[in-house]
């Protein structure tokens, strides 16, 4: 067992199985190049101010790029006596350079050193969300423009409502995505300020600059108080947080998907590629893809409220508890970018059965709201407008048709106000187009949105 960086104020030896339970190399070997560009900075800085030599900073800092070549090819080897990525690498860096290694870890702490690793790891990956974001944002916006004229139900409580273009039910999850995009770009906007320097809890002896290594690292700027520095785990939060929303709108428009590609609803048919068979039932192809999207958003929403926990009690600065924040953060990344790496081109490749979608809006008395909206307009109170039209479609359930269907005649049997004009009103066509104020689903109100929507990714 190889002695520790700490070791000299212990007198025994630390036991095997509390090194296992205790280190966390195993996985936080992921922050490896961002560690090792944290002290490519943090040396740099060091020789500019005088405190170590411009020879001794050549030294560690060839040290280190052979260290990450190391780590790139796979040569290097993680061990769990290592304890973390920090001491894995400075271990290392000692057994190529020799003593002068030590001369890296002055004016710094693992605290700091973990602190800027964890946001500048967080960064990229919310750069790689953001465009996996918004290739789904631009694979919406096509399928909408593709097919801007198809009609479907449009529902609430699951019950047919009022008929809307399906164009319009897409552009309303590009709405979401959007907001899921903008709401990245402002955890970046939080997290992108350096806590290196900041030390164990109090900040350094030595004369540092903070400011340089925050601009070496691509930061904003350094934080401002040396035990915030340390402690605050809000941006992880703030990650994990947006990153549920954003699963939660893959997951319900993958319950849509489920539902609106069964059998009985037959709306749309997943491409083969993206469903699976039975091992017993040869005709079925299930729609595990977004199955699977739906059920891991279970995790990152656990992921969550697993660090929120962890965090919830914690006094300053720094706790070992706070070694329990990476895996809940590296799960959510790896699920949230897969879920989006693979929910554009299932869009994509996504059939519509358009005249199924047009006959389901037929059905439910979609066009109701607009033949009380006709009585309204005619000087009717709603509330009796209302009234008129549900004794309509009782009469229409008792013959099995929709309002459309009714001849003139029977339609003026409800209503004195009912002229021969009523069915420029209750079609489908009609009720879509009718709803053109901003927002709404009519044909030009949808291309203004897509419109808006191309302008929104051409600036992003």
């Amino acid at each position: 067992m190889s002695e520790k960086p700490w070791a000299g104020r212990f007198s025994l030896p630390t036991d095997k199985f509390v090194e296992e339970f205790n280190a966390s190399i195993h996985f936080d070997k992921r922050f490896a190049e961002y560690d090792i560009k944290g002290s490519m900075a943090h040396v740099r800085m060091l020789a500019k101010q005088g405190i170590i030599l411009e020879s001794e900073s050549e030294q560690i800092l060839e040290g280190l790029k052979t260290v990450l070549e190391e780590i790139e090819s796979g040569k290097f080897e993680f061990k769990t006596e290592d304890e973390d990525i920090h001491m894995a690498v400075e271990k290392r860096l000692r057994e190529l350079i020799g003593q002068v290694a030590g001369k890296l870890h002055t004016a710094r702490s693992r605290n700091d050193q973990v602190a800027v690793d964890f946001r500048m790891y967080l960064r990229q990956e919310i750069f790689e969300i953001k465009n996996y974001l918004k290739l789904l944002l631009e694979t919406i916006l096509n399928k909408a423009k593709n097919e801007i004229d198809a009609v479907m139900p449009g529902y609430t409580h699951l019950q047919t409502a009022q008929p809307i273009l399906f164009s319009h039910y897409m552009m309303a999850y590009f709405e979401m995505f959007k907001r899921d995009y903008q709401r990245f770009t402002d955890i970046i906007d939080r997290l992108n300020y350096s806590p290196l320097g900041a030390g164990a809890l109090a900040g350094t002896t030595f004369n540092i600059d903070r400011e340089f290594t925050a601009k070496e690292l691509g930061f904003i700027a350094p934080t401002l108080n040396s035990l915030d520095s340390v402690s605050d785990r809000d941006f992880a939060l703030e990650f994990l947080s947006a990153a549920s929303i954003c699963q939660m709108h893959l997951s319900r428009m993958s319950e849509e998907f489920i539902i609106f590609s069964t059998s009985e609803f037959a709306f749309i048919e997943l491409s083969d590629d993206y469903c699976t068979g039975s091992s017993i039932m040869p005709q079925k192809k299930n729609p595990d893809i977004p199955e699977l999207i739906r059920g891991k958003t279970g995790r990152v929403y656990g992921n969550m409220i697993s660090l929120f926990t962890t965090m919830k009690g914690l006094p300053l600065a720094y706790n070992k508890d706070m070694q329990e924040d990476k895996e809940p953060v590296f799960d959510t990344v790896d699920t949230l970018k897969a879920s989006l790496k693979i929910f554009s081109p299932m869009i994509e490749k996504m059939k519509l059965n358009k005249s199924k979608m047009y006959s389901s809006a037929k059905l439910g008395f979609s066009t109701a709201t607009d033949l009380a909206d006709y009585l309204v307009r005619r000087g009717l109170p709603f509330r009796d407008a209302h009234h008129v039209v549900g004794r309509a479609v009782a009469y229409c359930l008792d013959k099995g048709v929709d309002l459309s269907d009714l001849t003139i005649e029977e339609l003026k049997g409800f209503s004195e106000l009912i002229k021969d004009d009523i069915y420029d009103y209750i079609t489908l066509e009609a009720s879509v187009n009718s709803r053109k104020a901003t927002g709404g689903t009519a044909k030009v109100s949808v291309e203004h949105q897509i419109k808006l929507g191309q302008e929104f990714l051409s600036e992003n």
